[in-house]
């Protein structure tokens, strides 16, 4: 990186820290500290909603997961706009109605404390852990690619964030969040651009497509109901629903942003904003993913993209054959590139095979090249990420874009993860205080509440930080997010549901539902990645959901509440 690049990164991110604290300071209450003072327009809702879903991790791992599988994953997202109506119909005007701080408010008034309790509790355990991968998603790609330490990538982001979250609160997070959305979308749509710029002057956009057609990248829909496949249309309507359900509509981080709206038509603007946008701009967003894939087939790319995976192979006994390996890939490079150069000429349908097929090579020389990463790692006592698909659009702009527009990027993908983070540390701390500290203490004042739930932020702050750097890489980090999502998601859903819609069922058989539930989903996870049955983790949402409700229907079928009972 150049001169040039560190003032813009760190100006870029100096300023959103700043303004964010200044223009939030000294919130005197727990309505303006939590609620943001109930002030926040539609389009600041949306936005924020946005940021908050839209972590570091969308635009590390996002692109990758195109790169590597095409345009599919954006099924995953078909629910959300089905969850939105849903949310802005049932949810939102209840919420409102009944003047809570956090979701889980509700839960008391309809069922009892410790159904509220788990509830919170079960919230805390996900956000918590999640909130610590938002942090070191984007630490251990940086501190992999530029060879920065990661602790302490981890605690410089979370001290960035920590700080005008405690100072500001919910509003801090809102304002903050819409001007670090502004520099996520130029980021985005610049890299778009000079990825574009950088093909040969020959290939068009439209080129461009038929390249990544070719190459299977452009197949978006799925309609077989194949649960080897993790991502299909029926998975995205179905089991994403549930999931943005869940997470829009029960889980704190998200129901805290729309909370803050001055009334309940700027809260369903607010998140039918989201659910408008957000479909094409995760298309957008595989897109570029798409793009650099065209890219790397006119420049070769690194047989993998993680730099220290390659320097760890290339310092043990197999480095012999990963040379091998980079041979292979170079003289597969060139075929592939004659036989794209035909296809482009003449769009023959033999040379569109060809193009698969060159670089369905390309992808087992990649395979190959992860197990000898994986053997080296192992040879040499060290835990190193062979599968590179988070490093695949980091690699790109630090190796191809002009001095300046490194930083910039680098900006978008810090600035998501404090934007996502803040949003995260705000909900932990607010649930904590308002549902768990408050609840069970003495009645204090609107200041001490204020100071409480700071020392909360705090403390959240610093847990998140200690799990950032603890924790370890899965196959795909924004899979990983959604896996930790979807094994509490499905249960705590089903909660509000009954509360809902199944006014027969009280509190006892709820709560033991809950627990019997969580259990089966944990079980039913694991089971899963044994490989002993066939559900992808998408699916646990919708079947945590039915049977929390299937079994809370039975048991209070079953066993009556003793209130009823006596009455």
């Amino acid at each position: 990186m150049e001169t040039l690049d560190w003032i813009i990164l760190i100006s870029t991110l100096l300023i959103i820290v700043g303004y964010g604290t200044w223009q939030t300071r000294g919130s005197k209450n727990v309505k303006d500290y939590i609620r943001g003072g109930n002030t926040s327009k539609w389009w600041t809702i949306g936005l924020s909603v946005m940021a908050t879903q839209a972590s570091a991790i969308t635009f590390l791992s996002t692109p990758g997961q195109a790169f590597h599988s095409g345009m599919g994953f954006v099924q995953f997202y078909f629910g959300l706009p089905i969850a939105m109506v849903v949310i802005c119909m049932v949810f939102i005007p209840l919420y409102h109605r009944l003047k809570v701080y956090t979701a889980y408010e509700y839960l008391e008034s309809r069922f009892d404390l410790k159904t509220r309790t788990l509830a919170a509790i079960l919230f805390l355990i996900q956000r918590g852990l999640a909130a610590g991968i938002t942090i070191f998603a984007p630490a251990i790609i940086l501190s992999a690619v530029l060879g920065w330490n990661l602790v302490l990538l981890n605690v410089i982001i979370g001290i960035l964030v920590i700080i005008y979250t405690v100072s500001g609160g919910t509003r801090a997070v809102n304002v903050t969040q819409k001007h670090q959305m502004i520099v996520i979308f130029t980021g985005m749509v610049i890299a778009f651009v000079l990825i574009m710029n950088k093909l040969p002057e020959d290939i068009t956009f439209t080129k461009a497509l038929d390249i990544a057609g070719a190459s299977g990248k452009m197949e978006i829909l799925d309609f077989s109901f194949d649960l080897n496949n993790r991502y299909t249309f029926w998975s995205g309507i179905i089991g994403g629903t549930f999931l943005m359900l869940s997470y829009f509509g029960t889980d704190q981080s998200q129901v805290q942003r729309y909370l803050s709206g001055k009334s309940v038509k700027e809260m369903q603007l607010g998140l039918v904003f989201n659910g408008l946008l957000k479909i094409p701009m995760q298309f957008f967003i595989l897109l570029v993913g798409v793009m650099v894939f065209v890219f790397y087939q006119f420049n070769q790319a690194p047989l993998n993209f993680n730099p220290t995976a390659t320097e760890v192979v290339l310092n043990s006994s197999y480095a012999d054959d990963y040379k091998a390996l980079e041979k292979k890939q170079t003289q597969s490079f060139d075929d592939k590139k004659a036989i794209i150069g035909n296809y482009i000429g003449t769009e023959d349908v033999k040379y569109a095979n060809a193009v698969a097929k060159a670089n369905k090579n390309s992808n087992n020389l990649r395979i190959d090249a992860k197990a000898l990463i994986e053997k080296a790692s192992e040879e040499q006592d060290m835990k190193v990420e062979s599968n590179d698909k988070d490093y695949v659009f980091i690699h790109f702009i630090l190796h191809n874009l002009p001095r300046g527009l490194i930083g910039l990027l680098l900006a978008v993908i810090l600035s998501a993860a404090m934007s996502s983070t803040a949003s995260e540390l705000n909900a932990l701390a607010s649930t904590t205080t308002i549902d768990l500290y408050k609840r069970n203490t003495s009645e204090k004042t609107e200041l001490e509440m204020v100071k409480t739930s700071k020392w909360f932020t705090l403390a959240w702050g610093i847990v998140a930080i200690g799990v950032a750097c603890v924790a370890n890489l899965a196959e795909n980090l924004i899979q990983l997010v959604n896996i930790i999502g979807s094994i509490f998601y499905g249960n705590v859903l089903g909660i509000f549901l009954l509360a809902f819609f199944f006014k027969f069922v009280k509190s006892n058989a709820v709560f033991v539902a809950a627990l019997i539930t969580q259990a089966i989903v944990i079980i039913l996870f694991f089971l899963n990645e044994f490989e002993i049955i066939n559900l992808p983790f998408l699916w646990l949402n919708f079947v945590g959901c039915i049977i929390v409700i299937f079994i809370a229907s039975l048991i209070q079928g079953v066993i009556p509440d003793k209130k009823e009972i006596t009455s």
